[in-house]
């Protein structure tokens, strides 16, 4: 068994993490496979990171039933940061006293590991307090930062990191199906406007469901075999480490919807930028400019979602200002 298994539909993210975490246990920290920074992008890369992180502090790679990997995937391991954030914008002092943290040995594992969900949400001055430490890392600290794409970070970070995309499932692919990609372009009124949005966040949150049905029993059930269940008792600990999982797994479950529906409007601003460029495409200056304030009000609509904004109505304001 292993931690990598938990991670579906990733041929090509999946082996980089794997080679990486075994040039880590041979203390190659800084070899071609592994570095002491990463930016994990794209679909499910906050679970990608907690993986990654239990392979690096499992002393056999991520075998997925020691106490080391059950507590890193729950987010609770000692020489594990897990940064998550509700607020609009990560600021300076938040970085600096991870920066501070983040400098420490760690205590039991052979590597401290630091996780900074919402890269995207650093302010300036943040952003630079934080390149300043990814540039002097710490000898045995690893950081991975999470962002929807590598264009959310700033160039400066992007440049010291290496980038690791994922990519979303199939079951999710309907999301930006041609039917989909066409809603915006027929819309009428307002009522047709609604109704648009209506669709597009249902189905993502479908496709979120039925991928996240199909992966969290069996990791409930894998984490209630790791923590020696017997009847409905587990070992000491167990009952907590269940609880947190099953918190995550509804978090990993919001974040899926998230990241679906900003493909979806990732792909309808490419829709409106083949139609800005087309050669064929034709239209006044003035048509040039109505396109170019919707591709401005769908990535406006991209960073309130990631802001935590309500999925329907910020989609509803979106559709209503594509008409």
């Amino acid at each position: 068994m292993s931690v990598f298994d938990a991670i579906a539909g990733q041929k090509q993210a999946v082996p980089v993490m794997k080679m990486a975490a075994k040039a880590a246990a041979n203390d190659a920290s800084e070899s071609q496979e592994m570095t002491h920074a990463w930016l994990f992008t794209g679909f499910g890369r906050e679970e990608a990171a907690l993986i990654f992180a239990a392979s690096l502090i499992c002393k056999s790679q991520g075998c997925g039933l020691c106490q080391e990997c059950l507590t890193v995937l729950a987010g609770s391991h000692g020489d594990l940061e897990l940064i998550q954030t509700d607020g609009l914008s990560i600021k300076i002092d938040d970085v600096r006293e991870l920066v501070q943290r983040a400098s420490w040995s760690p205590s039991t594992s052979p590597y401290r590991v630091v996780i900074l969900e919402s890269a995207e949400r650093l302010t300036d001055s943040a952003g630079n307090a934080l390149l300043k430490a990814i540039e002097e890392p710490g000898l045995r600290t690893v950081w991975i930062l999470c962002a929807p794409s590598d264009a959310d970070v700033i160039s400066t970070t992007r440049s010291r990191v290496r980038n690791l995309s994922f990519v979303a499932p199939a079951s999710l692919a309907v999301t930006t199906s041609a039917e989909i990609l066409r809603l915006p372009f027929e819309i009428k009124d307002v009522a047709s406007a609604f109704a648009a949005a209506a669709k597009i966040v249902e189905l993502a949150k479908s496709g979120a469901e039925a991928v996240a049905e199909a992966n969290n029993d069996e990791e409930i059930r894998k984490a209630k075999e790791a923590w020696g269940q017997q009847g409905s008792k587990l070992t000491a600990g167990g009952s907590k480490a269940i609880k947190e999982l099953e918190k995550g797994q509804k978090s990993r479950q919001t974040r899926m919807v998230q990241d679906a529906l900003d493909t979806v409007l990732l792909d309808i601003a490419v829709k409106y930028r083949d139609q800005l460029v087309s050669p064929v495409a034709g239209g006044s200056a003035a048509d040039k400019v109505k396109i170019l304030e919707k591709i401005d009000a769908i990535m406006e609509a991209r960073t309130r979602l990631s802001r935590n904004a309500a999925p329907l109505l910020t989609l509803e304001a979106l559709m209503v200002a594509l008409r």
